[in-house]
């Protein structure tokens, strides 16, 4: 009888069954997250650390991170539909339960941006040796974060009913004024991205843009800092080296040499022959250098000109000049051998003495 008196019970609109039954699925909910979150969640975690890739572990990582107070409200939403509920206090669930909703997909998203950062930055230092533009990778990162928490309150907004449109175009006239104030700093991070996407140089890479040259040691939001030959650190506005014409040199596979030198007048003829083979036969012998063409290519005010072509096969500037003052002094030492004489700036006058 106290039982038929319970479940005919009403209060707010709802019977003594209908909050009974409120009850049961909430419990029920709870006990079936806890053990989800205990049990299940750490056994899918010991099978996931088996694994070779790591995405599992992540992924079960991200779910086990929800705190248990977002279950019980879940259970708690779920349960109050099976009640009768008066309009305005069913807005205030709804509205709250967007917001929750809401706040804890953007924390997933934003573990997923996290670790998705982190991989990239892994690869690329295991790819080089060292960390390569994490400054700009990181920003990246929390670029889409915002994006994330403006998309979200947005989100939120139009489900209360707020006119979201008059609110993006409120957001759009500011974003403008503001990016009108601010658009040499905002030229820079994007020249900054186009970097980080086109990759045109890195960290380590020996570039000149325009009359400046130098090591790169770091590309950061703003600026790219190199290290020059003289020792100096020079900094240079990002958005400067995305408008001018940059040359690479560490990403050059081997050096291709001009090498142009003069013999005087009145040389031998078959001395004259005989230069081609001389110095293929000294590039020849040279390591890391590969000899490519040597012509009597014409005649000079004061000398008999010589063009020679070779290759070294390296990037490095410094391993360049050792081949180079390797040829050079070959040249020279073969050339005193054969007594052949090089040309330098001279003038002959001719004097016609009348008698």
């Amino acid at each position: 009888m106290d039982y038929q008196k319970l479940i005919s019970f009403e209060l707010w609109g709802n019977s003594g069954e209908s909050y009974f039954k409120a009850l049961i699925i909430l419990f029920a909910l709870t006990v079936s997250f806890k053990i989800f979150q205990v049990i299940i969640l750490k056994k899918l975690l010991k099978i996931s650390r088996k694994t070779t890739t790591d995405i599992d572990d992540f992924l079960i990582t991200l779910v086990k991170d929800i705190k248990p107070p977002f279950y019980f409200f879940i259970s708690l939403y779920i349960s109050l539909k099976f009640l009768t509920l008066a309009g305005i206090v069913e807005n205030i669930i709804n509205a709250i339960f967007i917001i929750v909703i809401t706040y804890q997909a953007i924390l997933i998203l934003q573990g997923a941006i996290d670790y998705t950062v982190k991989k990239i930055i892994i690869k690329r230092s295991g790819e080089d040796g060292e960390e390569k533009e994490n400054e700009t990778i990181s920003l990246i990162g929390k670029i889409f974060k915002i994006s994330l928490w403006v998309i979200g309150v947005l989100l939120i907004l139009s489900n209360l009913g707020v006119n979201v449109t008059s609110v993006v175009a409120g957001l759009g006239i500011g974003g403008i004024a503001v990016a009108l104030a601010v658009q040499n700093i905002l030229g820079d991070a994007f020249a900054s991205f186009s970097i980080f996407i086109d990759k045109p140089f890195g960290v380590g890479d020996f570039i000149v843009s325009g009359k400046e040259s130098g090591v790169v040691q770091k590309i950061g939001i703003k600026t790219t800092r190199l290290k020059t030959l003289q020792g100096e650190e020079l900094v240079i506005a990002n958005k400067d080296l995305t408008d001018s014409r940059i040359q690479n040199f560490k990403r050059m596979e081997r050096r291709r040499v001009v090498l142009n030198l003069g013999v005087v007048y009145g040389t031998d003829a078959e001395k004259l022959k005989k230069i081609p083979a001389l110095i293929k036969d000294i590039i020849g012998k040279i390591d890391s250098a590969e000899f490519d063409r040597a012509h009597f290519s014409r005649y000079d005010d004061s000398s008999l000109n010589y063009e020679i072509i070779y290759f070294v096969d390296s990037s490095e500037y410094e391993k360049y000049m050792d081949v180079q003052q390797e040829v050079n002094l070959g040249i020279y030492e073969k050339f005193s051998e054969e007594k052949i004489e090089f040309a330098y700036p001279t003038q002959t006058i001719f004097l016609n003495r009348e008698n």
